[in-house]
């Protein structure tokens, strides 16, 4: 039986083995792999990566390396891609090659072993979640029947906000933001809103919030494994299972609550999304056998990406008008002239608003809600002459992208000005403005989010005009924003809302 002094003994021979086994993986790959910041033995560039922002560390890097650089993170190899040249030999040229993410210790327990769409790896089981999810969730049919409600969703948006015009209070816009897409996605996928139902609410909230922060959450096990025993010393391995035991409890609640015979729900309009993967389960001629597990993952994917990202996405739509009042001035404009007096602005006006949709644009382009996307090699292949190899971390640098002056005239000004007139388009195809990624991982939930902070922000403009706190000024509005997946406003965004004559 080995002791504890052998292994003491043996620890400073391992160590060794695993410095020159660095050493030689570094200097074997120097001549063909890009360059980037020296690390240190081991840890690699680890202690010089901040997770708040490393969309603005690898910008900044980006500047000294140029638009592909590397990184050592612990003993995994990364590149970063900050032009949208190299974006698209990426995403469309080896799109196939790229089309895994990286594993995470958390993002695998809280996506069920990888059964969802999001982090699930590149293989036969993602493409039929894909499908399911495209066909019965996102397609146009589907996200227009869900038409009714973001419009009384909004509708009571509106309602909250014109109470506090009478009552000449403060309007939190990232509160009423977060509470109004929260409400919309759990109907939409529950049937039921947590909004107004006291500890249910806070539960719910909770759990999103800290959903979200597991998956930014650093392992040390991810990018050191013969170490990943510190994550359970820090307690980061606890974390995740207690968030994992809550976020499957309250999951399976709303299972159950579907599957009681007294809440079948007889039209077909009234159906969710829980109620339409409990039919194709029950139906069983899926290409894979769907269990209450898929559905638990497909539902948390839809909980955290289609509720942070579309929520960060209107706030920071309504910071940037703010902070330029000459483009709030024409979004308002134009809806009330096109629009005349009407009190709600639904979908087919939308659709007549030019401005307001360089606005959306602009916004996505500015503050890039999701800056960054993460991918993983699956095999060998050559990107401006540097050799990629299999298991390589890809991250793409959105933010850094839809800075480039290359690309974008005036790159650091809010200007929606300039999508007017010209064919540029988020939907992966320009790959200067790729909010949502691009290539086989690009967000189905696309058009959804789209709708709905159009008819969110639309409305916004169109019931109230707003002006900023007593004592405040324009310039007073920060735009730092807090770590995560989704990009969010690290202060709220607190406006005074006056209606509109």
């Amino acid at each position: 039986m080995v002791s504890y002094l052998q292994i003491l003994l043996a620890l400073p021979l391992f160590v060794f083995f695993l410095f020159l086994k660095y050493k030689t993986n570094i200097k074997n790959s120097s001549s063909t792999f890009p360059k980037g910041p020296k690390g240190l033995p081991i840890i690699g560039n680890l202690h010089q990566l901040d997770t708040s922002n490393l969309h603005l560390q690898f910008w900044n890097l980006s500047k000294i390396y140029g638009p592909l650089f590397s990184l050592q993170i612990g003993f995994k190899k990364a590149i970063v891609v900050c032009s949208p040249k190299l974006a698209q030999e990426i995403l469309k040229d080896h799109d196939h090659d790229v089309s895994s993410r990286p594993p995470s210790y958390g993002t695998q327990i809280l996506s069920y072993n990888g059964m969802d769409m999001i982090f699930s790896p590149y293989n036969d089981h993602w493409r039929e979640i894909r499908k399911i999810c495209i066909v019965h969730f996102f397609s146009s049919k589907k996200i227009s029947s869900f038409s009714h409600v973001r419009k009384s969703e909004v509708k009571q948006m509106i309602e909250k906000i014109s109470n506090h015009v009478h009552s000449s209070e403060i309007s939190n816009l990232s509160e009423i933001l977060m509470s109004v897409l929260s409400s919309i996605v759990c109907r939409i996928a529950f049937g039921k809103s947590y909004e107004h139902e006291g500890g249910e609410k806070s539960r719910f909230h909770n759990l999103l919030h800290e959903t979200e922060a597991i998956f930014l959450s650093f392992f040390v096990s991810d990018h050191i494994p013969f170490m990943g025993w510190i994550d359970k010393l820090t307690g980061a391995n606890a974390r995740v299972d207690k968030t994992f035991k809550a976020l499957d409890e309250f999951l399976e609640q709303v299972l159950q609550e579907h599957l009681n015979p007294n809440n079948r729900k007889k039209d077909e309009e009234e159906k969710d999304i829980v109620d339409v993967l409990l039919e194709l389960k029950n139906q069983g001629r899926l290409s894979i056998d769907l269990t209450n597990d898929h559905i638990k993952s497909v539902l948390m994917n839809l909980l955290v990406a289609a509720t942070d990202t579309t929520s960060a996405t209107s706030v920071w739509a309504m910071t940037g008008l703010m902070k330029n009042p000459r483009a709030m001035k024409k979004a308002q404009e134009e809806i009330r002239n096109i629009c005349g007096k009407k009190e709600f602005i639904d979908e087919d006006d939308i659709q007549k608003l030019v401005y307001l949709k360089a606005v959306i644009k602009e916004t996505l382009r500015f503050y890039a809600p999701a800056p960054l996307a993460p991918r993983e090699t699956s095999k060998s292949f050559i990107l401006n002459g540097h050799k990629i190899e299999p298991k390589t971390s890809v991250f793409v640098n959105i933010w850094a992208i839809h800075r480039d002056p290359e690309a974008w005239k005036d790159p650091d000004e809010f200007y929606p000005e300039r999508f007017l007139n010209n064919d540029i388009d988020f939907k992966g195809r320009d790959f200067e403005l790729i909010p949502f990624g691009a290539g086989r991982r690009i967000c189905p939930g696309m058009p959804l989010g789209i709708a709905t902070v159009e008819m969110i922000i639309a409305n916004l403009l169109n019931s109230f005009d707003w002006e900023t706190p007593e004592g405040m000024t324009k310039e007073d509005i920060d735009t730092e924003g807090l770590p995560g997946l989704s990009r969010h406003k690290k202060n709220h965004l607190c406006l005074v809302a006056k209606n509109h004559m």
